[in-house]
């Protein structure tokens, strides 16, 4: 392990600790225990998500601003209450869609995979485009769209910024995935004037295709409560969507069903890409930008990065990869986190340091949670200790 000589640049890097410690608490422990072995460094404290679940709050703690909170429907149409965030010049805004279809709020009742829509992420990001806080109007939206109870390639969220998608008759089909196989044209003389002026960057940590064997309804659909019909139904309509949208946008139509990652929260991507040019990218690059990794990790002697299972996926784009990714060649990097499941030669060829968990032993994973903040802590400590006596 690598041996810290002079009084270190450390920081303190974290995805949340689900279910018990959020990324800007986890920072925090990880403070703490590096400043028990070394208490006159410099410790800098930066949150991070992976463009999931947790984004928006680990954005807001580096931004230093409150959520807003707003009036929306969920995925079925039911009034729900949604927060959003802006950066502190108001320029940037981050959207967590699962505010506004997420499946925990429909899970109330029988899941329809064929009637739940993004309508009402729509309206989080309309209320977006048409508020201005101190006078600053948005330029970016941050889409973060894990965590979905749809399938409808992003049509209810285009819906709600003015698109209209109509039948051979003229008249709007039914929301959700049930209408996509019956839409005939697209009209998007109604589309919010600055929806399409604005930068759109949707995180996306899957690779699936739109359509197909990996696409979006047979992969995510049977969570979302579709059976095999269902499944068969939504796969048609979201091709039968991309056909129509590329005849409008003039691409062709197997690009759209399958690029890569279109197939995430039930083909979100597709309608916002096609039609309101946004960006597709990993969502631990999108924060990174976000929150300027690289820079805050330009000096660092020390990173201490963490989250609440270290395993392969986490070296897949995940926060821990994007971390070390980043991280100066010389610096010492070590993940804390609730479990490790990788070896110490995966560590080694993963680029890590070390890998410590904050089991202190055998124990109930009640007791993790609850405790977390303070295992975190003394496991960062221990790390620390560790680094600067060179044992």
């Amino acid at each position: 392990m690598t041996h810290v000589t002079r009084m270190p640049h450390v920081v303190c890097v974290p995805d949340s600790f689900k279910g018990s410690a959020t990324a800007a608490e986890a920072a925090a422990a990880l403070a703490r225990g590096a400043r028990e072995v070394f208490p006159q460094a410099q410790i800098t404290e930066l949150p991070f998500a992976d463009g999931g679940e947790g984004t928006l709050e680990a954005l807001l703690a580096v931004w230093g601003q409150e959520a807003e909170e707003l009036e929306v429907l969920d995925a079925i149409g039911r009034p729900a209450t949604a927060l959003v965030g802006r950066s502190a010049d108001g320029r940037t805004a981050v959207l967590e869609a699962a505010q506004g279809n997420g499946l925990p709020q429909v899970s109330d009742v029988p899941l329809q995979p064929r009637r739940t829509d993004t309508y009402g992420v729509g309206l989080i990001a309309q209320h977006l485009l048409d508020t201005a806080p101190g006078g600053t109007q948005v330029e970016e939206i941050l889409l973060c769209i894990g965590g979905s109870a749809s399938t409808d390639g992003g049509t209810g969220l285009l819906r709600a910024l003015g698109v209209e998608f109509l039948d051979d008759a003229g008249a709007p089909v039914a929301p959700g995935g049930q209408g996509l196989a019956e839409i005939a044209a697209v009209d998007v003389s109604g589309l919010h004037p600055r929806a399409a002026e604005v930068r759109w960057r949707i995180a996306v940590d899957v690779d699936n295709p739109l359509t197909g064997e990996r696409g979006a309804a047979a992969v995510f659909g049977p969570q979302k409560g579709a059976d095999e019909d269902d499944v068969a139904a939504l796969d048609a309509g979201l091709s039968h969507l991309a056909g129509v949208l590329a005849a409008h946008t003039g691409a062709a139509a197997e690009d759209y069903r399958e690029a890569a990652g279109f197939g995430a929260a039930g083909g979100i991507p597709v309608g916002l890409v096609s039609l309101l040019g946004a960006e597709v990218v990993p969502g631990s690059q999108m924060v990174g930008e976000a929150v300027g990794l690289a820079e805050s990790l330009a000096e660092a002697d020390i990173v201490l990065t963490g989250e609440g299972s270290l395993d392969s996926q986490s070296l897949g784009g995940k926060v821990v990869e994007a971390v070390r990714r980043n991280a100066p060649a010389g610096a010492a990097v070590v993940v804390i986190a609730g479990t490790v499941k990788l070896t110490a030669a995966e560590c080694r060829d993963a680029g890590l340091t070390g890998a410590f968990s904050i089991a202190p032993g055998a124990a109930e994973l009640d007791q993790l949670l609850e405790r977390a903040p303070e295992l975190i802590t003394q496991t960062a400590a221990q790390a620390c200790g560790l680094l600067a006596h060179g044992r």
